[in-house]
C-alpha cells in the first residue's frame, strides 16, 4: 500500500463509520478536569464502569482538583472500586489533580508541552496523556488504543503507537472535532465489531481489501 493509498484509506474509513454510526460527540464530562479523572479511570475496564466511579466522585464532592487531591486515599479507593485496579488508580488520581492544582494552567500550554509534561507523572502513558491533550485541552493530538492498532493490523498498516499516530494525523486535516469524532466512531466500531469477533461482517475490510 502506498502512502497515497494509506492516507485515502483513512479517510475512507472514517466516511464508512461515520456513515455506520453518526457523530458520536464523545467524550460526555461537565468540565475539563473529569476528563482528566477519566482518562485515569478508563484505563483497563469498560466506560460503563467509569462512570459509576465518576458518580461516587461528584456525590463526594470530589470531582475537582484541589479536594481530590486532598482526598482520603482509603475512601477514594472505595469510590472508584468499580473501575478494577482500584488502588493503584486512586494513587494515580490523586497524584495527577495534585498536578494540576499545583498548575492550574496546564491545559493552556502548547499540545506538545502539555503532552510532555503529562508523561512525566506516573500511570500516565501515551494514550492516556493524548486523550487529556485531544479532550480536555481541545488540542489536535490523535489517540491510538487498542482497537485502532486492531484495525490498523486488518487493514496491513503496522507500527508502534508514535508512527501509528503520525499515520493518522498525516492523513486527515488537522481538525480537533475531527479527530475526536474518528477516534470516538473507531472504539464504537471496536466495540461493536471487532470485540464481539464479526469480523465477516467487517465494513473496512472484505476479503482482505479495503
Amino acid at each position: 500500500m502506498t502512502a497515497k493509498q494509506k492516507k485515502t484509506g483513512l479517510v475512507e474509513v472514517y466516511n464508512k463509520l461515520l456513515g455506520q454510526f453518526g457523530h458520536k460527540h464523545w467524550w460526555p464530562a461537565d468540565t475539563p478536569f473529569e476528563v482528566v479523572a477519566g482518562a485515569i479511570l478508563t484505563q483497563q475496564t469498560k466506560w460503563e464502569n467509569v462512570e459509576k466511579a465518576i458518580k461516587n466522585l461528584k456525590e463526594e464532592e470530589l470531582m475537582d482538583a484541589e479536594p481530590l487531591s486532598e482526598a482520603n486515599l482509603e475512601k477514594l479507593e472505595e469510590l472508584v472500586r468499580c473501575t478494577g485496579f482500584y488502588r493503584q488508580k486512586a494513587r494515580r488520581l490523586k497524584d495527577i489533580s495534585m498536578f494540576f492544582f499545583k498548575n492550574p494552567d496546564i491545559l493552556e500550554k502548547p499540545a506538545d508541552e502539555l503532552r510532555d509534561a503529562l508523561l512525566s507523572l506516573n500511570g500516565v502513558g501515551e494514550e492516556t496523556a493524548d486523550s487529556i491533550v485531544l479532550y480536555a485541552a481541545d488540542k489536535p493530538r490523535f489517540v491510538i488504543d487498542a482497537y485502532t492498532r486492531r484495525i490498523c493490523r486488518c487493514m496491513g498498516l503496522e507500527g508502534g503507537y508514535p508512527e501509528l499516530q503520525s499515520l493518522f494525523e498525516d492523513s486527515i486535516p488537522e481538525d480537533v472535532p475531527m479527530y475526536k469524532e474518528f477516534h470516538a466512531l473507531i472504539v464504537e466500531y471496536g466495540k461493536q465489531f471487532c470485540g464481539k469477533k464479526r469480523c465477516t461482517e467487517c465494513i473496512i475490510v472484505k476479503n482482505g481489501k479495503m
